[in-house]
């Protein structure tokens, strides 16, 4: 068999990799919001992720008013991405600029 028809061969035979779509990310609507604050709750159906401000920076205080901004509501494998994610972007700034303390 010639090299020219090998090829061909090869490029006949289906694909073992799925075709990953280009992904193209639009921003034309996107907003952007601080957050010192979040929080999450759940239940069977999705995962609720609450994000805002508290704007007291004196310490001792008896309570505290955080000022809600946004809730993002997701599925459990959506939200489960985001903890993969943010868990390798997190490990790739500790790694630039040093561990993070809580």
């Amino acid at each position: 068999m010639s090299e020219a028809a090998e090829q061909k061969t090869m490029n006949e035979q289906p694909s073992q990799q799925p075709v990953m779509p280009k992904i193209k990310w639009n921003d034309t609507n996107m907003q952007s919001t601080y957050a010192n604050v979040c929080n999450v709750m759940g239940t069977r159906e999705e995962i609720m992720v609450l994000f805002g401000s508290n704007k007291s920076w004196q310490g001792g205080q008896e309570e505290v008013e955080v000022m809600l901004s946004q809730r993002i509501l997701l599925t459990p494998y959506a939200a489960k991405r985001l903890q993969i994610m943010l868990d390798m972007g997190l490990k790739e700034y500790e790694k630039r600029f040093g561990e993070i303390k809580l």
